[in-house]
């Protein structure tokens, strides 16, 4: 049986229901514009329902120019949208919802129910209040275009023309959710340049079986720094997981984009792990001196229980060389020193990384340059838009992707509403 040549009309057709497509769907039809959401799930925004482990980590409270920041070189192309629609916009949005929000450490937000379904079936109520025909388990396969303008798309649910085309598909990370990356294809087709896509906000795999060792072992407070044949490519202080296959964790996530790229180019990676980050050499080695001469007939391995926790204890053991049942007051100046440089600086080579059903975000996507900052429209095609995962943005952990999703969106669905319902022939 044949798809059928023409099921609707609409102004503005949005394709993707998760934050980004939500707002802007939402957007364009408060703007007057007779709207239809597609979803290829059965439920719309799987992806946000799971963020910041279900509790739904919205945005972050840091000023604009460190926000932004957070995002790289391309943080710049978001200037102009967070002038328009930033953290106490989203909030305020949220709180028109019936959803209120709280700031937390790093100041991240999440809302005060801790529940990111709340604010999933707020932004759905709000969506469907504002009149969009909301349709999901529908799947788009092409972006029709007629000369330099699109004009609809084809789905399964038969041909939909819309004067807009608003692309807000998401990345290729967490493909069950919906996630599998045909806006990428789409915006080829249509011409677009697509930087090549990598999972970010990875976990990282590890050479050799030290990570696997110590597999659950949480570290706070540490420094992580990684290298790339000898060059930073970055460091940060916080929290960080051991795996069975390598290293996880706030501050692995944050830098593992810099690490992948590292990777994807054939450089050697090292991380190094700074144990003991609140005291400089010269005082960590002050420590170690007045334990040993106080604890002088105490073995190595009960020394120690007071630097490391239990599971470091034989690592730190067989890398610094130095024997277990060696009592305090014979370890020389040189086993000290070694013992000194390996808290500060405990190493692990970086082999590889997880795939994109691990990774948070994907890095790549639509190329920016080719993206209109003020409107979120295709520099190409007249009537196509871009928001959220799909466009070549992305940030650290810590609410950024979420905001940049929503603004983008918020951006998107209003500037499309206004180039549908412009008068024929207009500007």
């Amino acid at each position: 049986m044949g798809v059928k040549a023409l099921e609707s009309e609409y102004e503005v057709i949005v394709v993707g229901a998760g934050a980004a497509g939500l707002m802007a769907a939402g957007e364009a039809a408060a703007a007057g514009a007779r709207t239809l959401l597609l979803e290829r799930m059965e439920r719309p925004a799987r992806k946000l329902r799971i963020s910041g482990k279900g509790r739904g980590n919205l945005t972050n409270t840091a000023p604009v120019t460190e926000f932004i920041a957070h995002f790289g070189d391309n943080g710049r192309f978001l200037r102009n949208v967070f002038h328009r629609f930033f953290h106490d916009d989203l909030r305020d949005f949220f709180r028109e919802q019936g959803v209120t929000t709280v700031e937390e450490r790093g100041g991240r937000v999440f809302p005060t129910s801790d529940r990111a379904q709340d604010v999933v079936d707020a932004l759905v109520s709000w969506v469907r209040g504002q009149g969009v025909d909301l349709r999901t388990g529908t799947t788009v396969r092409q972006i029709v275009q007629q000369g330099m303008r699109v004009t609809g798309v084809q789905a399964t649910g038969g041909r939909f023309e819309g004067k807009s085309i608003v692309v807000a598909t998401g990345g290729a990370s967490y493909p069950g959710t919906g996630s599998t990356g045909d806006g990428y294809d789409w915006a080829r087709a249509l011409g677009h340049t697509v930087v090549p896509i990598r999972p970010a906000l990875v976990p990282l795999e590890t050479a050799g079986e030290t990570a696997g060792r110590l597999q659950g072992l949480s570290l706070r407070n540490v420094h992580l720094a990684a290298y790339g044949d000898g060059k930073v490519l970055g460091d940060l202080f916080g929290e960080m997981v051991f795996t069975h296959f390598g290293v996880s964790g706030p501050i692995v996530l944050s830098l593992s984009r810099a690490v992948v790229d590292a990777l994807r180019q054939g450089q050697q990676v090292e991380l190094v792990i700074d144990l003991k980050p609140a005291l400089d050499q010269e005082k960590l080695d002050a420590r170690l001196r007045r334990d040993l001469d106080t604890w002088g007939k105490r073995q190595f391995r009960t020394l120690l229980k007071g630097l490391l926790p239990r599971m470091l204890i034989p690592i730190c053991i067989e890398q610094t060389g130095i024997a277990a049942d060696k009592v305090a007051h014979q370890i020389s100046s040189a086993e000290r020193s070694r013992l000194l440089e390996w808290l500060k600086g405990f190493r692990l080579e970086a082999t590889g990384y997880r795939g994109f059903d691990e990774a948070i975000v994907t890095a790549g996507g639509v190329d920016t340059r080719e993206v209109d900052p003020r409107t979120m429209a295709s520099r190409l095609l007249k009537g196509l838009y871009f928001c959220g995962e799909v466009l070549d943005i992305d940030a650290d952990t810590g609410g950024y992707n979420l905001q940049a999703a929503f603004s983008t969106g918020w951006l998107a669905g209003q500037s499309a509403a206004v180039y549908a319902r412009r008068k024929e022939g207009a500007c």
